[in-house]
């Protein structure tokens, strides 16, 4: 048996493969295999072969919920995992398809330097005893990390930035490979724009968590109302749709903090915000909406970055990251978006875009459209099945 814990690789190892028996695992022991499989096609319009496919529901996932565990929660989740696949898989050949490492070098400089972020909590970092102890906690358990990932006999990494992490944390070059993720784009591609003279869209596409970091997306339209101070009609064309998923009670209370802090800000009337939008409703706010933001530091990859671009939208990303390495090309001659690290840095880039010619736009645009098919369905199947060719071997 051969074990890959993505939903990435189904279709496409079962149209390479005919003799293998696909398992997916899953959590969610109150769904059925249609429900799960009818969600598959609504969010990510991915539709698999009902034929192929057995399900498997596993009772232990609460092992691995942040919420067991408010201290010590990277060592909680990666214990609680060894019982969840202890329950899942037993003598398989293991291949692993890497979208974040669950430790990084920058985790542990945040945590060496005092940052506060969202996993070093700002008593940690003010307390320099506190500090040392998680530091030490954190080096051990990046040794545990590279043990276990060590074992799996092929490491697919999802991005430059991931990758680079990988090698560093576990120096396998020779079986490391950079497979980027599919991403949808053809039909996005074709999508043709409605323009809207009297409104200027800016859209925001990700989960209601930490790291996204949406409170920045309201501090960049604060930002872009100072620079517009003199000119009101033009600040009035101007809206923010931040399209997210909410899938418990703590990401609920997370959105209405959001709404609370627009309000804060003065900011309720040009912010909309649309929780677990349907995928066709998402692609009519592609073809009304102008710009498009991506805020979270040290996105992996950014497959919403990609999608956002292929959909015609003018892509402002974070500085870090897969966006960086990987996606935006802010080169003239090349350009097929724009980088910034704050929200004054943002609101000048969309400022930028709101008052550059509609021919520079425009080229922005084709640029992006075209640089986006290396990270086409195609070129994925491409390149996982090469990565993943020694273990059927």
């Amino acid at each position: 048996m051969l074990a890959f814990f993505t939903h990435t690789v189904t279709p496409v190892v079962g149209n390479k493969y005919d003799n293998i028996k696909i398992v997916i695992y899953t959590g969610d022991i109150d769904a059925t295999p249609s429900s799960i499989l009818e969600k598959a096609k609504n969010v990510f319009n991915i539709a698999l072969d009902v034929d192929k496919i057995t399900f498997v529901f596993l009772k232990q996932r609460h092992w691995v919920e942040a919420r067991k565990y408010p201290h010590f929660t990277l060592l909680g989740q990666s214990l609680g995992s060894i019982v969840l696949g202890l329950e899942a898989v037993s003598d398989c050949r293991v291949g692993c398809y890497v979208h974040y490492p669950t430790i990084s070098t920058d985790m542990l400089k945040r945590v060496q330097y005092r940052h506060t972020a969202h996993n070093n909590k700002a008593y940690v970092a003010r307390n320099p005893f506190l500090t040392r102890i998680k530091l030490v906690y954190y080096r051990l358990f990046s040794k545990m990390y590279r043990f276990a990932s060590r074992c799996s006999e092929t490491i697919m990494v999802n991005s430059s930035w991931t990758e680079n992490h990988i090698l560093e944390l576990l120096d396998v070059p020779f079986k490391t490979f950079r497979v980027y993720p599919p991403c949808e784009i053809e039909h996005l591609r074709k999508l043709e724009h409605i323009e809207k003279n009297d409104e200027i869209v800016i859209l925001s596409v990700g989960q209601f968590r930490p790291e996204k970091n949406h409170p920045l997306q309201l501090q960049i339209l604060y930002e872009l109302r100072t620079l517009l101070a003199r000119d009101e009609d033009l600040w009035n064309q101007i809206r923010l749709i931040i399209v997210g998923s909410c899938r418990n009670e703590e990401e609920y209370e997370r959105l209405q903090n959001m709404k609370d802090l627009a309000k804060h800000l003065s900011l309720e009337n040009s912010i909309d915000f649309k929780v677990n939008v349907p995928y066709d409703d998402l692609l009519k706010m592609y073809e009304t909406t102008k710009i498009g933001i991506h805020t979270m530091w040290n996105e992996h990859f950014g497959i919403g970055i990609v999608e956002c671009m292929a959909a015609g939208l003018i892509m402002v990303a974070h500085k870090s990251g897969g966006p960086l390495l990987d996606i935006v090309e802010t080169s003239e001659g090349s350009q097929n978006g724009f980088l910034a690290t704050d929200a004054v840095e943002y609101a000048a880039c969309i400022l930028n875009i709101i008052l550059s010619p509609d021919e520079a736009n425009q080229n922005i645009i084709d640029a992006a459209r075209s640089s986006v098919a290396r990270f086409s369905e195609e070129e994925f199947d491409k390149q996982f099945l090469r990565a993943i060719s020694t273990l059927f071997n």
